[in-house]
């Protein structure tokens, strides 16, 4: 049976404004780091902006969504429709359900995947979840050679400006498994996937771009 696709307007599609306001700086780090990469799976897609901007701009490569099953249907109907705006179509894939607890769904795609990209899940999951997301990149993708990852983080135990400790405050009132990660655990996490941090920039809202590559 053919799947049918989802149509909704625009103004219907779940949106982040924070996505407008920091695609067009990631991307610039994105267009260095991704480079020499073909296949980049994106773990928590979220509302599909990100996916849809990326996909466009990187023409180069595949630029694969994933996210939580309650998601999928937002990330599926902006990759049809605003996808085909950008004419990222031939290069935008609709989204896997992807759990980093669970296995992930990317047998017929690990041959091909050697970039992941993920943008504020880390502060969203618990410490097993981050825990999980690293095992899994070691587990799943034999080809992973750069790993990019957007979001606030705490340097030495400490927050980088007031309103990066109150954001962590809000999400521990809202789920206390939650919280903005120290940056040295991320790295002692990657090193033990073989990753190393080969930049880490600044980026608007007191937030960093991690670039992680392997070998």
């Amino acid at each position: 049976m053919q799947r049918l696709p989802i149509v909704l307007p625009l103004t219907q599609l779940p949106f982040s404004q924070a996505c407008e306001n920091n695609k067009a700086p990631i991307l610039a780090v994105l267009t260095q780091a991704f480079s020499l990469n073909q296949h980049v799976l994106e773990i928590g897609s979220g509302t599909g902006q990100h996916a849809a901007f990326f996909a466009a701009n990187l023409s180069h490569l595949i630029w694969q969504t994933s996210d939580q099953a309650e998601y999928i249907g937002g990330i599926s109907a902006r990759c049809e429709q605003e996808g085909g705006l950008f004419n990222a179509g031939a290069n935008l894939a609709l989204p896997l359900i992807l759990d980093v607890t669970s296995p992930w769904p990317v047998e017929g795609l690990t041959p091909d995947i050697d970039g992941v990209f993920t943008a504020n899940t880390l502060h969203i999951m618990s410490k097993n979840m981050v825990e999980a997301l690293f095992t899994g990149l070691g587990l799943y993708l034999p080809r992973l050679k750069t790993l990019c990852i957007y979001g606030p983080f705490n340097y030495q135990g400490e927050f980088s400006s007031d309103s990066n400790r109150q954001f962590d405050a809000f999400l521990k009132q809202r789920d206390p498994a939650s919280g903005i990660r120290d940056i040295e655990w991320i790295c002692s996490l990657a090193s033990e996937q073989g990753l190393t941090l080969e930049q880490d920039v600044a980026m608007p809202a007191n937030n960093r771009l991690l670039h992680f590559v392997r070998g």
